[in-house]
């Protein structure tokens, strides 16, 4: 190989795919709980969701998984997907949403350049809701790179947005 490749700035991560042991049950997250539009229905097998009519940020499908038991928190896989929202306000909305539905956080978290409240989806498939606070105020090194950290995020200041 020649030279060092480096990947395109507009690069962006497109969708996330579950397995998933029932459908109608992570539906009731995805869809009832987080907002998400379906925007394709295979049967009882696979579902596909979009905010703002795109063709599809997260599938769900049982192809492989229906019935199984919840995601395992130790070995390899996936760690969580993320869901970036637009402000702060967008953030406060839809953690009220889930305090609403008494639905379990397990984290809350200021990272510098984001703020992020963590959870598990119902097959226990760690979840990242998050907004990116302004560029101009993450905080750098004093050699300008970033300077990411993962302080306690004030539930109750973000409640009041």
């Amino acid at each position: 190989m020649s030279g060092k490749y480096k990947v395109p700035d507009e690069t962006r991560i497109g969708h996330v795919h579950l397995k998933v042991s029932n459908l109608d049950k992570a539906l009731k997250f995805y869809r009832d709980i987080l907002g998400f539009e379906i925007t394709e229905r295979i049967g009882e097998q696979a579902v596909f969701l979009s905010a703002g009519g795109y063709h599809h940020h997260i599938a769900l499908n049982t192809w492989h998984s229906e019935g199984a038991n919840r995601a395992a928190k130790s070995g390899v896989g996936l760690f969580h997907a993320a869901i970036l929202y637009p402000t702060r306000k967008d953030l406060s909305e839809i953690t009220r949403r889930l305090f609403e539905n008494e639905y379990p956080l397990s984290g809350a978290a200021d990272h510098g350049v984001s703020e992020a409240i963590y959870l598990d989806d119902p097959d226990g498939n760690g979840i990242e809701l998050y907004w990116d606070k302004p560029r101009e105020k993450w905080p750098t090194k004093t050699d300008g790179s970033i300077k990411m950290y993962t302080r306690s995020l004030d539930l109750e200041d973000l409640m009041n947005v």
